[in-house]
């Protein structure tokens, strides 16, 4: 008989997150049981992410990053998808489903691409470490991207807003940041090239932008910039699937007859 030499891995999955063992649960190295009692929410995401508690100031800062996310009324595709899968009666997983699955380059991607584009210059000054970066290197800096993307024709990713003139999230944040000490160079980079781009354009940051040199100063790679969006807006995706459900008929009309234009033959 011949031998079978398929062998599986006892140990193919690893994970630096969390060891689930006989009622007991450690994440990051801390028991969950302490963690439930001793910290916040906003905290648990970040220890998840990052891989170890934020300290007071930080866990502060990404706690106003989430709940600026939180919502943005019907405009957004995302939350009009979600409320038309729970118009169709679908379980509020598939709405959600929905949501998420709207996510795309013009609607939640400006925060990768502004975190890409911060870090990306920040890190070409080659320093050391943050402190040796004066204020006229990000001068320079802001005047280049404004000369690249401004003069250049082209949006940067981060700025304007459909429906604001200036986004009440992102001047807050902003405010918040400088009221709290927390302004690092990706932060000054995003505000010096504000100031030229509201100067020049009337251009001015979004909440994605604002958030984007957060992150970004907070430490948090571009690839995550998306996740922690989708972590600060679920929760309003869900208001919004329960309110569709309780206050409207099921299967109701988005549109008449009469709003669609045929034009085929």
């Amino acid at each position: 008989m011949q031998e079978n030499n398929f062998r599986v891995n006892p140990h193919s999955l690893k994970t630096s997150i969390s060891r689930v063992e006989t009622d007991k649960i450690v994440t990051r190295g801390y028991n969950q049981r302490d963690l439930i009692e001793k910290i916040r929410y906003s905290d648990m995401i970040y220890l998840l992410l990052k891989g170890r508690l934020p300290s007071p100031i930080e866990g502060k800062v990404f706690n106003h990053v989430l709940v600026s996310f939180c919502d943005h009324g019907v405009t957004p595709p995302s939350t009009q998808t979600a409320r038309l899968v729970a118009s169709s009666g679908s379980p509020i997983n598939s709405a959600v489903a929905g949501a998420l699955l709207s996510f795309g380059n013009k609607h939640a991607g400006a925060i990768e691409k502004a975190m890409d584009l911060y870090q990306s210059r920040i890190n070409s000054l080659h320093m050391i470490d943050d402190s040796n970066i004066d204020n006229k290197q990000i001068a320079r800096l802001a005047i280049d991207l404004y000369n690249e993307y401004v003069l250049g024709d082209k949006k940067i990713p981060g700025f304007g807003h459909r429906y604001h003139n200036v986004d009440p999230r992102a001047s807050k944040l902003m405010e918040l940041v400088i009221k709290e000490g927390f302004v690092g160079p990706h932060i000054k980079l995003a505000l010096a090239l504000e100031d030229l781009a509201y100067q020049k354009k009337g251009i001015r940051l979004n909440v994605d932008g604002a958030n984007a040199a957060i992150l970004s100063d907070l430490g948090f790679d571009p690839e995550l910039g998306l996740g922690v969006f989708i972590i600060g807006r679920v929760p309003g995706i869900i208001a919004h699937i329960h309110e569709e459900k309780m206050d409207e008929e099921e299967f109701r009309r988005f549109c008449d007859l009469d709003d669609i234009e045929y034009y085929g033959r």
